[in-house]
């Protein structure tokens, strides 16, 4: 078991260094921050020296100002040049943890769907923010102030060979001690501070959870569950946060034990051979100054270690993220004749081990509207999924013309398809902002104003106090839902798409939104090929063609004249759909 850890934590440092080389600092940066260091810490190193040589001249009754000025002068030295380098390190982690940030934003959204299905989003959240976090603080507060620790240490040793090397003899004793004991509890660290990232993100999960559906947990009346949820999770973070607690409260009293044992010894023995004549009353003291520059670093080393094994904590929790398949959205031919046959060819899907599409096989002629019904389950949105190419059929093929969609790149693809669903989602800012969401291109107001209008939104539009300039609150809470619809049409005419997909786009309406959302909805059918996923035939009885689709297949096609005298299954549906209308007239 030991091994393994210790394979993890190679494996780690080795991802952890790849992590920080990849957000290419600046080396002059990091030089200078490096060279400043060194410069401080070496003053730092003279000046014990030169208070050997005051004191003994103070014993001496004999005082020079040159060693006076020289002390100055090393005390100003060392405050400005550690200033400049702590100054550098802050800049340099706060850039790597930027750009690393940057790359995780990156990756995130070229992430494939998949990902989303299986991964929570707080704890995607909780990787960007807060794992990121625990490298910056390496890198800033501890990385590169382990060469300076190391030269201090190695500095002073040195010195204190020269001063004396019987009392360093006694110092000496000691580190291997020492160094055992931060080797031990190193490994604790590791595995805890891995465990408190891992509840953080389960935490950081069921936050952004609640928070994004708070409406559903007041109505719901779920306040008591989440609460307790809640608990739950802060309850565990605070479990692994103790766990730390006990090892930091573990290792600094034991180095302070340890060195401040040293300490009374050194001082003990030290005074002895300072009466004998043995040592000088300033060799002493530069002794005694020198070893608190080996007792400071050696803190300092200790905490490296523990936050190097937070840091590879983050690191596999990050490298997790960065290694999932991204979409690759530019490889991939331009899509020159977007006009053509849309056609699945004997397409299997499954999300797990039962198969959601077995077989499928249908034709969309260009310019037509294509229905497609069918009991819940059948494989309606997953059709829709696939069209978009959020997913990848196992099996079969699914073509435009004669070229498979797969040969296009995924933004000349999804640049010809325009898709409104049932829930309409929209981003938290103005009217405006959710119109043109996703353009590259400068769209005008005129255009965006005629598309309102396309769309039946204009009205309710100038009717706000700011127009499009109005906010609409996270996910368009603030509107209605035939509002709401209205908008994402608005969005669809703006990217004026050559394919359209529109997936219940009219289920949860009243009557009054329904018609108003459909008179905008024919708007934006006209001339485009455009799939209609409907459980209220009435809305798709004019389609080109309707297909029924029953466990993953296409087992109908037709109009409706033809599938209700032909399909028992769009029979059954059409006269479920007509007696429930006429009892809710």
């Amino acid at each position: 078991m030991a091994k393994v850890v210790d394979q993890d934590k190679k494996m780690n440092w080795r991802g952890l260094s790849k992590l920080i080389r990849d957000t290419n600092p600046s080396k002059p940066l990091v030089a200078a921050a490096i060279a400043m260091s060194m410069i401080g810490t070496i003053a730092g190193l003279i000046v014990p020296f030169f208070t050997k040589n005051l004191v003994d001249q103070l014993s001496g009754s004999t005082l020079s100002s040159g060693v006076i000025t020289l002390l100055i002068a090393a005390f100003i030295v060392q405050a400005i040049f550690s200033g400049l380098s702590m100054y550098l390190l802050l800049y340099i982690g706060e850039t790597v943890v930027a750009r690393l940030r940057e790359r995780l934003m990156k990756k995130v959204l070229s992430l494939q769907v998949e990902y989303f299905d299986q991964n929570r989003v707080g704890d995607t959240t909780s990787r960007i923010v807060n794992d990121t976090g625990v490298i910056k603080d390496l890198v800033s507060n501890h990385l590169i102030s382990l060469l300076t620790s190391t030269l201090s240490i190695v500095g002073s040793i040195g010195i204190l060979l020269y001063l004396d090397w019987k009392l360093t003899a006694i110092l000496l004793a000691v580190v291997p001690i020492m160094m055992i004991g931060i080797r031990f509890i190193g490994k604790r660290m590791y595995k805890v501070s891995k465990g408190l990232q891992e509840e953080t993100a389960k935490f950081t999960a069921t936050i952004t959870q609640v928070l994004s559906e708070v409406r559903l947990v007041k109505f719901s009346m779920a306040e008591n569950v989440e609460e307790e949820n809640g608990k739950n999770g802060i309850k565990n973070v605070f479990g692994y946060s103790m766990k730390e607690a006990k090892i930091y409260a573990l290792l600094m009293p034991l180095m302070t034990l340890l060195l401040m044992g040293v300490l009374v010894i050194i001082v003990g023995y030290g005074g002895v051979r300072v009466s004998t004549g043995e040592l000088t009353a300033g060799e002493l003291v530069a002794f005694l100054l020198y070893l608190f520059q080996i007792i400071i670093p050696f803190s300092s080393m200790a905490r490296f270690l523990t936050a190097i094994q937070k840091a590879m904590g983050a690191t596999e929790r990050l490298q997790f993220l960065l290694d999932h398949e991204s979409e690759e959205r530019l490889n991939g031919e331009e899509v020159k004749n977007p006009a053509q046959v849309l056609s699945f060819n004997n397409v299997e899907f499954s999300y797990g081990k039962e198969m959601v599409l077995k077989k499928a096989s249908f034709e969309v002629p260009p310019g037509k509207v294509t229905a497609i019904v069918g009991p819940s389950g059948s494989g309606k949105t997953t059709t829709f999924s696939l069209i978009e190419r959020f997913y990848r059929p196992q099996e079969g093929e699914i073509k435009l013309g004669d070229n498979e969609i797969s040969r296009f790149s995924l933004v000349s693809w999804r640049k010809q398809i325009g898709y409104v669903s049932q829930e309409s989602p929209l981003i938290a800012g103005t009217i405006k902002e959710n119109i043109v969401y996703g353009l590259e291109k400068e769209v005008s107001d005129q255009d965006i104003e005629a598309a309102a209008s396309q769309a039946y939104a204009l009205p309710f539009i100038q009717d706000l106090p700011n127009g499009f300039d109005t906010e609409i609150g996270e996910r368009g809470i603030k509107l209605s839902g035939g509002q709401r619809q209205r908008i994402a049409i608005a969005r669809a005419i703006v990217r004026n798409p050559s394919i359209l997909l529109l997936d219940e786009a009219t289920s949860s309406l009243d009557s009054t939104s329904e018609v108003q959302v459909q008179r905008a909805l024919n708007n934006l059918m006209k001339d485009r090929t455009t799939i209609v996923i409907a459980h209220r035939l009435s809305t798709v009885v004019h389609a080109d063609q309707i297909l029924v689709m029953e466990n993953g297949r296409v087992s109908a096609q037709g109009t409706h004249e033809e599938l209700f005298m032909n399909s028992d299954l769009y029979k059954e549906l059409a006269q479920q759909q007509f007696q429930m209308e006429e009892k809710s007239s």
